[in-house]
């Protein structure tokens, strides 16, 4: 399962962690049992030598970075509210806005399985330009999951039309929901109205939309499932809604239903959320509770 995108550092009020969503991704991917691919560019600094170190650590498949000598690792300043939502400002003109097409990512792409990208390293032409080669160039049964992450002021209709045009599944949540209702001038209505709009609109698999702590709804051309959500102790969602998208991903492969997929991708969302930090460590019992229903208390898993 591929990652395409961003690969940048998060800097939190009290910490600095590894992060962006397809390396988010593609590390639950790897938590789950698949081989989790990063293909992004960082630059040959200081930053970009140790998210190399830490993507190897976290047993991430590293071969497919492009290292920059001219632009730096990207990083994002990150806050957090009182309900452990981030909000964030990212620098300009980094590493992964330079993403180029090589030999090496044609020869990746060709056997895809799953391709998870989002709007943000669409802010460039030039990274732009090789995310729609990439997106072209995979296998026609493969998934592209287009996982929006809407960050202000880098994304407008043509980014988020063309991202659309190319997802089988569009995951999302309550807030981008609304923004893209009113970018893409969707008729007025309720989530399920407005979701079926884009399901249709754009003849995707599967939209995925993440409420918080209202859970989730995953809604396809002849079903609509609803999740409630868990009450947990939020510490802060920085990755959980990655931890949402590799778990759909996960199962979707599998052939499992909307009703099993809603409900393991909700607890194992929860859980990330829970933790500090977008890519907490598991172990395998551990990881079994999760995925089979059992409520681990907060911070047992370390």
């Amino acid at each position: 399962m591929i990652g395409l995108g961003e690969v940048l550092w998060d800097v939190l009020p009290s910490r600095t962690t590894f992060g962006g969503a397809p390396a988010n991704f593609a590390y639950m991917a790897t938590v789950l049992g698949n081989r989790g691919v990063v293909a992004s560019r960082v630059c040959n600094d200081d930053l970009g030598l140790e998210a190399r170190q830490q993507m190897q650590a976290l047993g991430l498949n590293t071969s497919y970075i492009q290292s920059d000598e001219r632009h730096p690792t990207g990083i994002a300043a990150v806050q957090i509210d009182e309900n452990g939502q981030p909000t964030f400002t990212i620098r300009e003109s980094v590493a992964w806005d330079y993403l180029e097409w090589t030999p090496e990512w044609m020869e990746l792409a060709s056997r895809a399985r799953v391709v998870c990208f989002g709007s943000l390293a669409q802010r460039s032409p030039a990274s732009a330009r090789t995310i729609e080669r990439f997106l072209r160039a995979v296998p026609k049964d493969a998934v592209r999951i287009c996982d929006i992450n809407l960050r202000p002021p880098f994304y407008d209709f043509e980014v988020v039309d063309r991202s659309l045009k190319f997802a089988d599944i569009l995951k999302l949540n309550d807030h981008e929901l609304l923004e893209m209702s009113a970018l893409l001038n969707l008729k007025t209505g309720n989530e399920e109205t407005l979701a079926k709009q884009l399901l249709h609109t754009y003849e995707l698999r599967l939209l995925c939309l993440t409420r918080g702590p209202r859970g989730s709804l995953l809604v396809a051309s002849d079903e609509i499932v609803e999740h409630p959500g868990l009450k947990v102790k939020v510490v802060d969602a920085v990755g959980a809604g990655d931890a949402f998208t590799a778990c759909l991903a996960h199962y979707y492969l599998l052939g499992e239903s909307l009703e099993v997929i809603s409900d393991v991708a909700n607890r194992f969302a929860s859980w990330v959320a829970t933790q500090a930090g977008a890519t907490p460590v598991f172990n395998t019992r551990q990881l079994n509770e999760i995925l089979n229903g059992a409520a681990p208390a907060i911070g047992e898993i370390t």
